[in-house]
């Protein structure tokens, strides 16, 4: 019986392990096929990084090299510089930049694309490159020329000693082993870190100057204080209202307020204020909005009421967009008939029964004061010439907004209809040339 039963169950057991051993061989292959096209990827990404420094740095000394007053070059040159730049920081993503030290290279990088891109976008004609500039382009050709040599130094050490770059996930993994390619990039991060302050300019100098709490206005106020300011802005009791400090001593302090949960109806809400001046940054109350039943007049009403009851004054709503039974307010200041969008924040209201559900107010406290507004130079009538004639405008207003330059600028706004879409186009006010453009999309 035995005999006849290991008859039958040997051929089976012999099939499972042929196909288990294929499977297994299968997995291992796919696996492999896996790493080699990683491998090729992160490769192809190093070598061709490599390569565009190096031209990053010859293009550079072909803008240095011409006259100063060849501005038409001086645009070519700037243009070729962000277009290489891009094309460096494109081969970075594709790096394993959570394992490899990199990042004072990428900032490095992203300066140089900001820098070569806002000064070739404007009328070199009109405003030639200055002698900071000219000081930053030669800053830039002698880094860069370091920064290639020590790509190039560790592209031959990869070529030559074969290294791979799935090697790097262990070396990173094991405090003591050393890889040449986390080594390399550790000593070209670190040289750029010691790299003395570049003069960027105020356009690029703003792009990168983080907010912090010691720009705003008023006195440092405490946890106690909070507490009260919360308790008057939702209309509840002290009791219920808890209050945290977060970054004490940073110039990021704030106050982390909560309040509600399981004791009020389930609805949990959220604020934070500024330590400095006690400025209100944003307000959530998660509670579940069921059903729409306001329409966007009602519930623009109804944000109007609590903007003005919260003391956000002079507010004019210039977007809406509705999601999940939210409708969501962008509003912007009004000073002397002129929309201010640095002066923006979001209301979101629940389309249920009008209530405020949601505040966010950071670009505001840091943007609103009072400003002093020039007088345009082109007549309303002067900049309209400067719109595609194509485009059916639906309304005007004047308005302040952030141009390239990161400077506020007065401009006219035409918003209408062209190619099937909405658009917002800033015309300049004082020449008439296009500062901005965007698509308003349907909430």
């Amino acid at each position: 019986m035995y005999q006849r039963l290991s008859a039958v169950l040997f051929p089976v057991f012999a099939i499972l392990f042929v196909g288990a051993a294929y499977w297994g061989y299968q997995e291992h292959q796919d696996k492999n096929s896996i790493l080699i096209k990683a491998e090729n990827q992160y490769q192809r990404a190093f070598h061709d990084l490599t390569y565009h420094v190096q031209q990053l740095h010859k293009q550079l000394g072909n803008t240095l090299a011409v006259n100063s007053t060849s501005q038409n070059f001086h645009r070519k040159g700037l243009v070729n510089v962000w277009r290489i730049t891009s094309q460096a920081q494109n081969d970075v993503d594709q790096l394993p930049v959570t394992m490899i030290p990199i990042d004072k290279a990428e900032e490095l990088l992203s300066k140089i694309a900001n820098f070569s891109y806002k000064t070739a976008v404007r009328d070199l004609t009109k405003e030639p490159l200055t002698e900071s500039e000219f000081k930053t382009l030669k800053t830039l050709y002698a880094n860069s020329k370091e920064i290639s040599k020590d790509l190039q130094d560790m592209q031959q050490q990869v070529l030559v000693h074969n290294l791979r770059w799935m090697d790097v996930e262990m070396a990173v993994a094991s405090e003591k082993q050393t890889n040449k390619i986390v080594d390399g990039f550790r000593s070209v991060n670190k040289k750029v870190g010691y790299y003395p302050e570049i003069d960027w300019g105020p356009s690029v100098t703003s792009m990168y100057q983080k907010r912090s709490v010691n720009m705003l206005s008023g006195k440092q106020v405490s946890a106690g204080e909070i507490k009260a300011k919360a308790a008057n802005f939702l209309g509840i009791d002290q009791s219920g209202i808890r209050v945290t400090e977060n970054g004490k001593g940073t110039s990021y302090a704030t106050f982390s307020v909560t309040a509600g949960g399981k004791g009020r109806t389930g609805s949990a809400i959220a604020m934070d204020y500024t330590q400095k001046g006690g400025q209100l940054v944003w307000f959530m109350n998660s509670r579940d909005v069921k059903g729409s039943k306001l329409s966007r007049q009602e519930a623009e009403k109804a944000a109007a009421a609590f903007l003005d009851k919260h003391g956000f004054k002079e507010m004019k709503p210039v977007a809406y967009n509705e999601n999940d039974n939210i409708g969501t307010f962008t509003y912007v200041g009004m000073q002397d008939g002129v929309l201010v969008y640095p002066d923006k924040l979001n209301v979101k209201i629940a389309l249920d029964n009008g209530d405020a559900v949601g505040l966010h107010a950071n670009e505001y406290i840091y943007e609103h004061h009072k400003r002093t507004i020039p007088k345009p130079k082109l007549s309303k009538e002067e900049a309209r010439k400067s719109v595609n004639p194509d485009m059916e405008v639906t309304r005007e207003n004047m308005a302040v907004i952030k141009g390239e330059a990161g400077k506020e600028v007065l401009c006219y706004e035409y918003t209408g209809r062209i190619n099937g879409g909405t658009y917002r186009i800033y015309i300049n006010a004082d020449n008439g040339t296009e500062e901005a453009i965007e698509e308003i999309t349907a909430g």
